[in-house]
């Protein structure tokens, strides 16, 4: 099977799908080692990772790719990715999502916010009219050449207009064709409820976003299931965890000028070695000497 497929099968099963983001190759081994059948990769992580800059439509859709080929060739799990607005008309719609499917991507979500974005939990957003937005999401879907390729729609009208809006565009987008749907910054669960009702009445998955210290109340798995969902993403706890700890770490090594009683919170040289495969790539190369 192949990750398209299985990513599918993922989402219509019918245990909801964890959906952990990383944010460079380190992180998806890591969520790859820790046993997740399928893992993210989007814009948040990937703006703050490669440029050290918030998720504010910095990162070229190159970067973004490059990066989304490098994890795929990693990891040997299903990777959903971010192609935040498309980068432009339908014609970069169509190029990108096919220079997705090439990197190795199980899936995309393209969403409905004006150009330049944000983050879906950052104040200030605005977003096109359907009018314009539905011939992206109609060119996303004619461009993929693997059937199994999950094209989700996001929307995030529901902070700019209100949950009416917000469930108009989820029926619209799921009645166009979207395999999945993905209503961003939900802040209750009577709301996520009524998102998840739409959808289900058109037999069309629904995709939860859990932030910490987001607008979207944080709910575990199995509760975000009874709601509904099919899938949880996670975006930001990789970038978060991986910033404490080594903002920690550096602050150690400047106040004590060693790190040698940092040791414990940290891997050993034998333990990197490890889990970076490096022991792998050395047996491998006795068969070529």
């Amino acid at each position: 099977m192949n990750r398209s497929a299985r990513f599918r099968s993922l989402i219509r099963a019918p245990e909801i799908l964890q959906l952990p983001c990383c944010h460079d190759g380190l992180s998806a081994r890591v969520l790859e080692q820790a046993g997740f059948e399928a893992i993210g990769c989007a814009g948040y992580g990937l703006s703050g990772s490669l440029l050290g800059m918030p998720d504010i439509s910095v990162l070229s859709g190159h970067e973004m790719v490059g990066q989304y080929r490098n994890v795929c060739a990693l990891v040997n799990i299903p990777v959903f990715v971010d192609i935040d607005t498309g980068f432009g008309d339908v014609n970069n719609v169509i190029r990108v999502v096919r220079e997705c499917e090439k990197a190795g991507a199980a899936g995309l979500f393209i969403e409905d916010q004006t150009y330049p974005k944000r983050c879906g939990h950052m104040a200030g957003k605005s977003v096109v009219t359907v009018e314009e937005y539905l011939p992206k999401l109609k060119a996303a879907l004619w461009a993929r050449e693997n059937p199994d390729f999950v094209i989700t729609a996001r929307s995030d009208a529901l902070a700019v207009h209100g949950i009416e809006e917000a469930l108009y565009r989820a029926r619209l987008y799921a009645g166009t064709g979207a395999d999945m749907v993905f209503v961003e910054a939900v802040h209750t669960t009577e709301e996520m409820k009524a998102v998840n009702a739409t959808l289900a009445a058109l037999d069309t998955p629904s995709m939860a976003n859990m932030i910490e210290g987001g607008q979207t109340p944080l709910l575990g798995a199995a509760e975000l299931q009874q709601l509904g969902y099919s899938v949880v993403a996670y975006p930001c706890g990789s970038v978060f965890t991986a910033v404490k700890a080594l903002r920690e770490w550096a602050a150690h090594l400047k106040r004590h000028g060693t790190s040698t009683e940092f040791l414990p919170h940290m891997l050993s040289f034998d333990a990197y070695f490890e889990f970076i495969g490096a022991q792998a790539i050395r047996d491998r190369e006795k068969t070529f000497l």
